[in-house]
């Protein structure tokens, strides 16, 4: 049986049952398990795990590549099987317990996982789980919609579980480009000059040895909550695409631009959006995630090639691609994401980063984590990979939220993720800051005509004017710059009193 799927006929004499491969996983263990964004995880094994954990209590280190689908985080965060997690999540109960202090989350740039796996910074692998489309002759393992961290977590765990995913189509063989760079001092360099080269093998190589089992899956990807662009995100879209006509016009962008990068969201996948029915031609893309707005671009003409490490779409989307991937086949890459967030290849090629923020002050620092700059929100993502590479690093957010209650545009973060060092362009619904070749207090001027809610305007300037008075070079009001935090916190308002809402 599965001669299609199992390519290795010894290894099909490995196939168990979910439960017998979640027994692997001991109390105490390190665990690095596929998946990116809900995509291409594990849909068994570890929710055997978190059921397990219900009456033989246990607790492991889990290591991902990003966040996973199927509800996996919460089952295990329900169990209590969770003692360490990293590096991101998106998940409301996993995220109360990590805001309880009862799971330790580590949340580090992508591109860093594997690297302080190698280095030994973190405890060694004790078992991969990884999914799997099919496993070819050589036993090696070709992944399904991530790549992720897969191919290291199967070089470095002691043991390996594979997933064999029934429901993903075959077609997805030879989507994937698996390039690994080596181990430091003997690195090499990233051979990768535009979004489409391919540099590396189309399956992830594995010491059949290493595999301890294999469990039959046929369950899809969780699908990703698309919401259609709003009055705010179609007004985020609009500025941030005036601004690169002007680019265009001024001789500093062609109209293909630059390969393009995205956060995840609905404000980064409107933005995106906003392209195709603009003048904008031959887009490509060099980034994390593959969303709805990729593949719209490339139905529309408007993107020619997309790179990244996984492909997270809409159920509708979903379904179109698993019925006719090879649309796409010549169009998409999918890599290792210490490859596709790899400061190397982000600088040299001059991609665009534009992410979300929660959060940004007068200055240009961003928070993308924190709320009110304690409670962990998802994590740092890959944001700032590419904030601090890119040839220009945008971020987005809306000027005001919840009936306008909240400001996104403070006198100071309350939580830094990116420095106004690495943020060139500031983007709300209000309007564009663009920030390069300006000092502080010019960015300041920038960022409050432009990009702030009207409610706030007024008493941002008659902070920055008194932090003037004061003077520095970065001038602040040092006992008031947290009060807009104090003040939602007490009164649940931004607002001063008398202000309406």
């Amino acid at each position: 049986m599965y001669e299609d799927r199992i390519l290795r006929a010894d290894l099909r004499d490995k196939i168990i049952s979910v439960d017998e491969a979640a027994s692997f996983i001991k109390d105490q263990m390190v665990v690095g398990t596929s998946g990116f964004t809900k995509a291409g995880d594990s849909k068994a094994v570890l929710l055997a795990l978190a059921q397990r954990a219900k009456t033989e209590p246990l607790k492991i280190t889990l290591i991902t590549g990003a966040s996973l689908g199927q509800d996996t985080d919460a089952a295990l965060a329900n169990s209590h099987a969770l003692n360490r997690r990293m590096p991101f999540q998106v998940d409301p109960v996993l995220r109360k317990s990590i805001n309880s202090g009862e799971v330790m989350f580590m949340d580090h740039h992508l591109c860093e996982t594997v690297e302080l796996l190698q280095n030994q910074h973190l405890p060694s692998l004790d078992i991969a789980v990884i999914e799997a489309a099919r496993i070819e002759e050589d036993g090696s393992i070709v992944p399904t919609t991530s790549v992720g961290n897969s191919a290291h977590f199967a070089a470095l765990a002691d043991k390996v579980i594979v997933e064999v995913n029934l429901s993903m189509p075959l077609s997805l063989c030879g989507l994937h480009d698996v390039f690994m760079a080596g181990v430091y001092p003997d690195r090499s360099i990233i051979p990768i000059t535009s979004p489409s080269s391919r540099v590396g093998r189309t399956s992830i190589p594995v010491d059949p040895e290493k595999i301890v089992g294999i469990v039959i899956t046929s369950v899809k990807d969780s699908p990703a909550q698309i919401v259609p662009p709003d009055e705010k995100t179609t007004a985020i879209a609009s500025h941030l695409l005036e601004f690169f006509n002007r680019e265009v016009s001024q001789g500093r962008l062609k109209k293909s631009l630059l390969p393009l990068q995205a956060g995840i969201g609905k404000v980064a996948n409107a933005v995106l959006s906003g392209f195709i029915n603009s003048d904008f031609e031959n887009l490509t893309m060099y980034s994390e995630v593959l969303q709805d707005s990729t593949f719209e671009l490339m139905d529309a003409g408007k993107m020619i090639y997309a790179s990244a490490s996984s492909i997270t779409v809409s159920d509708e989307w979903y379904t179109k691609l698993m019925k006719d991937i090879d649309k796409y086949r010549d169009k998409i890459v999918l890599r290792p994401q210490n490859i596709s967030n790899a400061p190397e290849v982000i600088r040299r090629m001059g991609v665009i980063g534009i992410n979300t923020a929660i959060e940004f002050d007068i200055y240009g620092n961003v928070n993308s984590t924190h709320i009110s700059g304690t409670k962990m929100m998802n994590g740092i993502g890959g944001s700032g990979d590419f904030a601090r590479n890119a040839f220009l690093s945008i971020f987005v957010t809306q000027a005001a939220s919840k009936n306008n209650s909240i400001s996104h545009v403070l006198p100071m973060v309350s939580h830094v993720d990116h420095t106004e060092h690495d943020v060139d362009i500031l983007v709300t619904d209000q309007g564009l800051a663009d920030l390069r070749g300006l000092a502080p207090r010019e960015r300041a001027k920038a960022i409050i005509a432009n990009c702030v809610h009207p409610d706030y305007r007024e008493e941002l300037q008659s902070y920055f004017d008194r932090a003037c008075e004061r003077g520095g070079h970065t001038p602040h009001v040092l006992e008031e710059a947290f009060s807009w935090h104090t003040r939602l916190a007490t009164t649940g308002t931004m607002k001063k009193a008398g202000v309406s809402a």
